[in-house]
């Protein structure tokens, strides 16, 4: 009896170790490759699986998700033999687990130093100030190259990022105070071109508001001799007028002509400035007798005839 235990006990255990090396479980992310005596024969896919206990066994276990790889800080020399500090991040995704696992050895230490040879062949052949001026277009660059030469190793690289480009404390002085004086020359120009537009300004402010008052002295003078003109011809109107009634012999015509030019001297004499007393007739009965006067005259005259 004690015998046939130790044979089933070893039977149970026999089992345990097969279930254990044949059964496999693969996470979801990960790809498992299978070799069969040292041989790769397939890839097992996230979930349970069952590979041949003692023939098959796990080779490589690849990550498929999209991984952040982290290039060490190098110094880079650039084309104007500027010395500066550069590190950067590379993402990169294993869409071929095959070829990841059997094309290259070490895939994260080889990726590695790619990105830094393609970062020292970049941004060695720009000068410093296209250096830290660029980032998008080194980054695009390095994109390119780092997936060309990645792709037969099953990888997709998906993004570099330069993180940082950090010239010399001296050459880092030399640029501020360039800088400064650019900014400074900068600003003196346009503090000149300010001050030469003010000044046109100014000046163009100055000859329309001349050519406005020159209108405007015109626009008088035209209206004033428009007022002229029109008063002659209303004077040359009432003359003719008064010409015609005299002729005809109505007496009106001269009373109204006689006191016009009556009233007319009166005014000259009053705004004279020497003038300070004026004995004058005033009233206007005065003034009408007087009319009145050479009307009766006119008409003496008149009958005479």
């Amino acid at each position: 009896m004690f015998g046939l235990d130790v044979i089933a006990l070893v039977l149970v255990a026999f089992a345990v170790i097969l279930v254990l090396t044949g059964v496999k479980m693969v996470p979801q992310g990960y790809h498992y490759t299978v070799e069969r005596f040292g041989k790769f024969t397939r890839v097992l896919q996230p979930g349970l699986t069952v590979i041949i206990p003692f023939v098959d066994n796990i080779g490589r276990k690849q990550n498929m998700m999209e991984q952040v790889l982290d290039i060490i800080p190098q110094e880079v020399i650039s084309s104007d033999n500027a010395q500066v500090t550069t590190d950067a991040v590379c993402f990169f995704q294993v869409q071929d687990p095959v070829r990841a696992s059997y094309e290259v050895n070490n895939l994260p230490l080889a990726m590695q130093n790619l990105v830094m040879t393609n970062i020292r062949a970049v941004l060695g052949s720009m000068e410093l100030d296209e250096m830290l001026s660029n980032r998008d277009s080194i980054n695009a660059q390095l994109l390119i190259k780092v997936d060309e030469a990645t792709d037969p190793w099953g990888v997709k690289v998906t993004r570099i990022e330069i993180r940082d480009i950090s010239p010399p404390k001296d050459l880092v002085d030399a640029m501020a105070r360039q800088m400064k004086a650019e900014r400074e020359k900068r600003a003196s120009i346009l503090e000149a071109e300010g001050e030469r537009e003010a000044a046109i300004k100014v000046a163009e402010g100055q000859k329309q508001s001349e050519i406005l008052k020159a209108e405007g002295q015109l626009e008088a003078a035209k209206r004033e001799a428009e007022a002229r003109e029109r008063l002659a011809e209303a004077e040359a109107n009432a003359t003719r007028v008064v010409s015609a009634a005299i002729s005809e012999g109505d007496s009106r015509a001269i009373n109204y002509f006689v006191a016009q030019k009556y009233v007319e001297a009166l005014q000259t004499v009053g705004s004279a400035e020497n003038s300070k007393v004026v004995m004058m007739p005033l009233e206007a009965s005065n003034v009408i007798g007087s009319v009145a006067g050479i009307a009766e005259l006119f008409k003496h005259q008149e009958q005479n005839k």
